[in-house]
């Protein structure tokens, strides 16, 4: 498995006491360090990836506040910031995406993982929102649509919140199918199970507070997989945000480390079947350290080649 990650992603610092804060990437390269992973630098995204997600007015409207950031930290919205290192953190890691994409369409490896900061599927086209800037699963997934030529990608969410930028950019595009997991009632407050897309290419599955393994392993097994098999990708994302665990402070879901395990082999079995085992994961959510880590090393290691 290919591991994407940059160092300069540990200088994008949010306010102290902010839940997405540089000890969660550390946490997460910390548990895959025994792992035998092709290390990799995420390369800087370059501006077409990036423009065919985010229009040029919004990619050129942030680069004031990145300057702005250099000498204090810039409040983009409620919750999401930048600070003197965000600017190559942010390109980064919607360069691991696109770079993941490049290696495992050239046969590099089938998987790649893309373990960067800041997260990116809440990222509505022409806004920030909820700690993401850009949004790096959707700038991997046109990336391989229109660099590749590939005509079906999948996203598949199971971070407990809503993708809620993904999906935007899902319901203008018939070739990208999204489908997420994540608890509801919860911010963003998007992802209801009657949201489906012009071209019936998004699946949502919310869940209650408090649900748990049974009911989530159910929702994949009876929604998100049948719906994954149906559109026979030719390449498999996965936002992998591991905020779902019953640890994690900020929802109410009640996975266990295990699960995120079984996902990576439900994902891995459909990606053999469909697309030659061609998937990348990129990190999103999980804000408890011990369970953000041992759900990532359980994930990755799950992925990894037989």
């Amino acid at each position: 498995m290919l591991l994407y990650t940059h160092s300069s992603m540990l200088t994008h610092e949010p306010p102290p006491g902010h839940a997405e804060h540089a000890g969660r990437l550390r946490a997460v390269l910390d548990a895959l360090e025994g792992m035998a992973l092709d290390r990799r630098e995420a390369p800087l995204a370059q501006r077409d990836a990036i423009e065919r997600v985010h229009p040029r007015r919004y990619v050129d409207a942030l680069e004031p506040a990145f300057e702005e950031a250099r000498g204090a930290r810039v409040r983009l919205d409620p919750d999401t910031y930048i600070a003197a290192g965000s600017r190559e953190a942010i390109y980064r890691a919607a360069g691991a995406c696109v770079a993941a994409v490049d290696a495992v369409m050239a046969g590099e490896d089938e998987t790649a993982f893309c373990a960067v900061r800041p997260p990116g599927h809440h990222a509505e086209p022409i806004s920030p929102m909820g700690f993401c800037i850009f949004n790096n699963v959707a700038i991997g997934a046109l990336h391989a649509l229109e660099a590749h030529g590939l005509s079906r990608v999948a996203v598949i969410d199971f971070d407990v919140h809503h993708g809620n930028g993904t999906q935007t950019v899902a319901e203008k595009e018939a070739r990208l199918f999204f489908a997420s997991t994540h608890q509801a009632p919860l911010y963003p407050g998007t992802g209801a199970a009657n949201e489906t897309g012009a071209a019936r290419n998004v699946v949502n599955a919310p869940l209650p507070p408090g649900a748990g393994s049974v009911q989530w392993r159910q929702a994949m097994e009876t929604k998100v997989l049948p719906a994954l098999d149906a559109f026979a990708p030719e390449l498999i994302f996965v936002s992998a945000g591991f905020d779902a665990h019953k640890a994690d402070p900020l929802a109410q879901l009640e996975l266990e480390t295990e699960d995120f395990a079984w996902a990576a082999r439900e994902l891995r079995r459909a990606a053999l079947k469909h697309c030659g085992g061609k998937l990348v994961s990129t990190l999103e959510g999980g804000y408890d350290l011990a369970a953000l880590a041992g759900s990532a090393a359980a994930y990755v290691a799950a992925l990894q080649r037989d």
